[in-house]
């Protein structure tokens, strides 16, 4: 039946769903998530596939109504398309549950205009992709496949939807730019998330060179807005510029702790915030210099510092004046004005707002700027929080053109599935893989609306290869998420992804002669990049680690050693390749959990539009598994920060690290908690933070909470750089 007319009535699965949240003589009906995958491939899907007689004549029909990019499919020869077909339908793909193809079929499948019939399959879909990230290179495009079919490795939302379709947008997740003191950068900026977000994408914005409400502004013999004016015009600019008709714009505008307007920054997050300056739609987030951990500490006083004077004395601006370094020398400076607040109060402000809302995101900077590998400064993050690369500020004239182009960043990203990774014939072989797809989209990508993104995406050729499914690992192989075991598993996964991803880059960067730019000012370049590698022994130190992986080969100090020579002789093409971004829809594809973080419950339950509730089990939830899969709720979050630094030992960017909390803790979960209140404060939030901090962590992303009446606080729902 058509779909538009489809009555629900009529269908069994969604009944049979529902049925998994019912349980039977105490045990829970994960086979009428089986039935009700059966039920909806067969009432659903297969009777409303558009059929063709041939694949010649779907071609030619996508071709002839405007469904597929005539260009990337004539690279082949078609009889190769017709044997990349042979292998894909070879592989007799299945979804595991039903939530992974009612995802799949409602959310990414191509359909016709009408809406009555889908256009493609699961199979299709990764054809289109296999063939477009290839460029014509067939041994590569089978490559690919092969990845995808087997769903090793998962692009992005956006370049898994858009991938080979005729009418679409961009493939890039997400964007970072910044803006200057002066009206024509605040207005690019604002032309800047106009088009960016038209694209599809996540736009990050730092505002912190902006000067603070109240301060002079000589030209006009007046005092300046402050930063909140500006917020609220970004917000504007993302509600009016919806991502190819399909979603709101989304962004998230990041200040630093030491800026003056701090307190009314996070004051438009709060609930009761007067409609004047209140923030609905717009993320906040603080960049956070070790300083500010340090005065916190000490109960001291803290200084906030105009940024316009900071540029003056300095002669550049305020987001690349090393705050920690410099902090004692601008508090004795006379030509700075500066602002009094006692660092213990802001910080509980902080608490308070992410324990209300979830916000800010904290970007610890100077821990970024640490590990960064590559010459310049980090000064900011993008949607997600998990995108760290070097920016250049630019500057803009009257006439609204760039007198200095500085560089900007653009991100795509893709992740893989560590579930079934681990089962990947040639561990190398298909991160080189995915690392060639990625850096498609990079080479590929159309960024020229803005030149700074365009320069940086030129500069860099940065991509984002994450992962997803470390949860679902842990359970199916019967470790305690956080345990010596669970750690020494991702310290050796990431560590061999990272060795791996290095060598893919130094293969592409012999291949095409092409360095990222300024490599030999990189740490990469100078080898001390990879002293760590060589000074510690990285090899799994528990056996079932050491076991997991007997099939795979662990880079030894040997071959370490190797790597850098090479990439010392042929350099580097990406000068990023790693960030942990948010897993969100395409887990569900996927059949795995949200990036590294604990499952939220053993039976998801999610409201899907006007269809109701819907049912996901635990990816491989059984008798034996159950133990192992705990609530984050009910996690020690200091567990999860411990995973995720052992992660980001050996990842060049970020990760979307959440906090998950109930308002309510349960017994016995946090030592400081003993013989006080069970009911979350804010103190809970300001001892875990620092704790990450004090772990390495890059960035935090949200706080999430459940509350008392059964509720979500702080829930993350974005689709615009989720994977």
């Amino acid at each position: 039946m058509p779909l538009k007319e489809l009555n629900l009535d009529q269908v069994t699965y969604f009944d049979l769903n529902n049925q998994v949240n019912i349980p039977k003589d105490n045990q829970i009906q994960l086979e009428k998530d089986q039935e009700a995958l059966d039920a909806f491939l067969k009432e659903n899907v297969w009777p409303n596939v558009m059929q063709f007689d041939s694949l010649s004549e779907r071609f030619d029909w996508l071709f002839q109504n405007n469904f597929l990019e005539r260009t990337f499919i004539e690279k082949y020869r078609f009889e190769f398309i017709e044997s990349l077909y042979a292998y894909l339908d070879a592989q007799h793909f299945n979804f595991k549950s039903f939530m992974a193809a009612f995802k799949f079929y409602n959310q990414y499948a191509l359909k016709t205009n009408d809406g009555q019939h889908y256009v493609e399959t699961y199979v299709d879909r990764v054809a289109m992709n296999a063939l477009f990230y290839a460029d014509g290179r067939e041994e590569l495009a089978l490559r690919l496949a092969d990845e995808m079919i087997h769903q090793r490795y998962q692009p992005a939302t956006p370049s898994f939807l858009n991938a080979g379709r005729a009418r679409r947008g961009e493939l890039v997740s997400c964007f970072i730019i910044q803006t200057s003191d002066d009206m024509n950068s605040i207005g690019r900026t604002i032309n800047s998330a106009l088009q960016l977000s038209k694209m599809g994408g996540g736009v990050g914005i730092n505002v912190s060179n902006i000067r603070e409400a109240g301060a002079p502004v000589m030209a006009i013999a007046n005092s300046a807005g402050g930063i909140v004016p500006v917020m609220k015009l970004l917000e504007d600019s993302f509600t009016f510029s919806s991502q190819v008709g399909a979603r709101q714009g989304a962004g998230v505008v990041y200040l630093s702790v030491f800026h003056p307007d701090i307190m009314s920054f996070l004051s438009t997050k709060k609930e009761n915030a007067d409609e004047k300056i209140r923030v609905k739609t717009l993320s906040l987030g603080l960049t956070v210099p070790d300083k500010f951990y340090e005065l916190v500490k000490k109960n001291d006083v803290m200084y906030l510092f105009s940024p316009v004077d900071v540029e003056k004395v300095y002669g550049k601006a305020f987001n690349y004046i090393d705050i920690t370094a410099e902090y004692d020398n601008m508090v004795a400076n006379d030509q700075i004005t500066k602002y009094k607040v006692d660092a213990r109060t802001l910080e509980e402000e902080i608490s308070k707002l992410q324990q209300e809302s979830g916000y800010p995101y904290i970007i610890n900077i100077d821990v970024a700027n640490r590990s960064n590998p590559i010459s310049g400064k980090i000064v900011s993050s993008n949607l997600c929080s998990e995108i760290l690369q070097v920016q250049t500020p630019s500057d803009i004239d009257n006439g609204q053109q760039y007198t200095r182009l500085g560089s900007d960043v653009s991100c795509n990203l893709g992740s893989i599935n560590i579930v079934n990774m681990m089962a990947t014939a040639d561990f190398g072989e298909s991160v080189d893989t995915m690392v060639r797809a990625l850096t498609y989209v990079s080479d590929t990508s159309n960024l020229d609306v803005v030149p700074s993104i365009a320069k940086g995406n030129h500069e860099k050729h940065a991509i984002g290869l994450g992962a997803m499914g470390l949860a679902a690992y842990f359970a199916q192989n019967k470790m305690y998420y956080g345990d010596d075991e669970a750690l020494d598993f991702t310290s050796t996964f990431f560590m061999t992804l990272n060795y791996y991803s290095i060598k893919a880059s130094v293969a592409i960067a012999k291949e095409r002669h092409e360095k990222f730019f300024e490599f030999d000012k990189s740490t990469y370049a100078n080898g001390s990049y990879f002293d760590k590698y060589l000074e510690t022994d990285w090899a799994p130190k528990t056996n079932k680690v050491i076991e997991a992986f007997a099939q795979h080969h662990i880079p030894t100090k040997h071959d370490w050693v190797q790597l850098r020579d090479d990439v010392a002789k042929y350099g580097m093409y990406n000068a990023y390749r790693h960030a942990i971004a948010p897993t969100g829809s395409i887990s569900y594809v996927n059949d795995t959990t949200a990036t590294l973080l604990p499952i939220v419950n053993k039976i998801e339950e999610r409201q899907e539009g006007m269809i109701g509730k819907v049912y996901y089990p635990a990816p491989g939830l059984n008798n034996e598994t159950m133990p192992y899969y705990v609530s984050a709720y009910d996690t020690d979050m200091r567990k999860v920060i411990d995973v995720y630094a052992a992660a980001q030992e050996h990842i060049d960017q970020g990760m979307a690290l959440t906090l998950f909390m109930r308002s309510t803790l349960p017994d016995g979960l946090y030592e400081w908690k003993n013989n006080r209140t069970n009911k979350m404060t804010t103190r809970d939030l300001t001892i875990l933070r620092h704790y990450a901090f004090n772990k390495g962590i890059k960035s935090l992303y949200y706080i999430r909470t459940f509350t008392d009446d059964n509720q979500e606080s702080g829930v993350n729902e974005c689709e615009s750089c989720s994977i």
